[in-house]
């Protein structure tokens, strides 16, 4: 058994902080040392918060001495996407015009870990407001990939992924807008959850297209996402998209994986030109995997699929001009030019061109034409019917299956700078994981292999109906414990040296 608290899941560190085998704060030092030996680096965090870390460890290890009981994830450290309100600590999301931001407030998301005596480490790097799939649209720098730190570990939420690949922290949060929870994910070798839409609180989590973002777990096991899951999941009155249903057992689920008379639909739509051949190999290999494992598998086509891609990236887009409206220099963050000399809407110019990056702009403009008069129908209105033939294709795919499989993102990770001045390349890498965002349904991403040709990781990707995320980690559980009893988890017992 290993003694480096930095190697144990988060289910072991909670059940030996909980025994009194290892206290929280030995637990919170050994990864802020872990941090601080590799993060130059990787450059995964945005804010290490260092002293409160430590206080609330103090506070769990506290609660222990007193007999107090402790929830099943006390004491744990967790990496937090820098896109979540955090009372005292800075957010920025990954843009200079929140750079130095201090909240007065947690988000939902923020005080349902702290009630639960998670360790918050601090605020992982982002592409700006969450837009990019390789998170080198931050305005503070692009984060390496700990498998290999010349390629990105994926986006929006590439931070949060590569601080579990690299062993910065056991668990993690991010959102997911498009696929920036799976996509990192799957290229990191690490598990990634986008709950139902609805299902995990949005206030206080930094909007960028308020119908399609949704909050979820980052981890390096089943077991540990389900654990974070039923942590933030739940009712929120301050959400007014907060399903107000009971959360699936979805620990129980991982606890109890099994596939066994389970019908699996594989989308004939996700696969094809644009495919790496060890990535379709991998995912050939999982769904024969399903199949001995005792599951139905079905091919299914949801025609829809293929026109995903552009009905998000103008639904998405016009969603973000509205909501980046509020970014006017006049309440809070960077002011530019307010000299005396510049008008209120001079100097609100002047903000956004000094504070937003190149992603942020492009995708305001193209949302600000598509809502634009004249325009509203042809764009907008039709990417909407196009969400609406999405939903209906899952609909009907989830009368014939159970949940659906496919790869979670076309390629393995690509080299730092190789995408960055071709956007529709770089948006491809979301090809596969867009269309459960506009149907809202439950989604998982977790690894199955390594690529041949490279020796990166692939990701299986799984999707399921809305408020049944438990069977995501049924599905993921049963294939984890078999890949690992015949494998290895490919982080886990290979993990990269850094």
């Amino acid at each position: 058994m290993t003694t480096d608290p930095t190697r144990l899941t988060a289910a072991e560190l909670a059940a030996r902080i909980a025994d009194g085998e290892l206290t929280a704060v030995e637990v919170t030092e050994a990864h802020l040392a872990r941090i601080g030996a590799v993060d130059e680096k990787v450059h995964a965090f945005l804010h290490v918060d260092r002293e409160g870390a430590l206080a609330q460890a103090r506070a769990v290890d506290a609660k222990r001495e007193r007999g107090e009981p402790l929830g099943p994830l006390a004491g744990v450290p967790l990496a937090l996407k820098d896109i979540f309100t955090t009372q005292g600590v800075p957010t920025t999301v990954g843009s200079k015009i929140l750079e130095g931001w201090i909240p007065p407030y947690d988000a939902t998301v923020t005080r349902r870990l702290k009630d639960a005596d998670v360790v918050i480490l601090g605020k992982t790097n982002m592409d700006e407001f969450a837009m990019g799939s390789s998170t080198e649209n931050s305005a503070f720098g692009p984060t390496g990939n700990p498998w290999d730190l010349t390629r990105v570990p994926g986006g929006s939420g590439g931070g949060s992924a590569a601080s579990l690949a690299a062993y910065e922290a056991p668990l993690a949060i991010g959102t997911d807008t498009g696929g920036s929870i799976r996509q990192p994910a799957a290229v990191t070798g690490t598990v990634g959850v986008k709950p139902t839409y609805g299902g995990v609180s949005r206030y206080g989590m930094v909007a960028f297209s308020s119908s399609l973002d949704q909050g979820g777990p980052c981890a390096r096991t089943v077991l540990d996402a389900a654990l974070l899951h039923s942590v933030i999941a739940g009712h929120d009155a301050l959400d007014s998209t907060s399903i107000d249903q009971p959360v699936p057992d979805v620990v129980e689920a991982a606890r109890n994986g099994s596939v066994e008379g389970l019908r699996v639909g594989v989308v004939k739509e996700f696969r094809g030109e644009g495919y790496q051949a060890g990535v379709v190999q991998r995912f050939d290999e999982a769904v024969g995997l399903l199949r001995e494992l005792g599951a139905e598998v079905v091919e299914i086509s949801c025609p829809s699929f293929t026109k995903g891609l552009a009905a998000y990236y103008l639904i998405a887009p016009s969603e973000c001009s509205s909501n980046l409206a509020r970014f006017d220099a006049m309440r809070y963050g960077l002011r530019v030019g307010d000299d005396g000399a510049h008008s209120a809407e001079e100097v609100t110019a002047l903000t956004r061109e000094a504070g937003f990056g190149d992603e942020v702009k492009r995708r305001v403009m193209l949302g600000t034409y598509a809502l634009s008069s004249g325009y509203y129908d042809a764009y907008y209105g039709s990417a909407q019917k196009v969400r609406t033939l999405i939903t209906r294709d899952f609909e009907k795919a989830f009368e014939q299956v159970d949940v659906v499989v496919s790869p979670t993102t076309p390629t393995t990770a690509f080299p730092i700078g190789e995408r960055v001045d071709d956007p529709m390349a770089m948006y491809l890498a979301d090809v596969c994981t867009l269309p459960s965002n506009l149907a809202g349904n439950a989604a998982m991403s977790l690894p199955c292999g390594l690529a041949p040709e490279d020796g990166l990781p692939v990701g299986l990707q799984i999707i399921a109906p809305a408020l049944a995320d438990d069977r995501l980690y049924r599905v993921g559980a049963a294939v984890e414990a078999a890949y690992q009893a015949r494998w290895g988890h490919p982080l886990l017992e290979e993990a990269p040296s850094l």
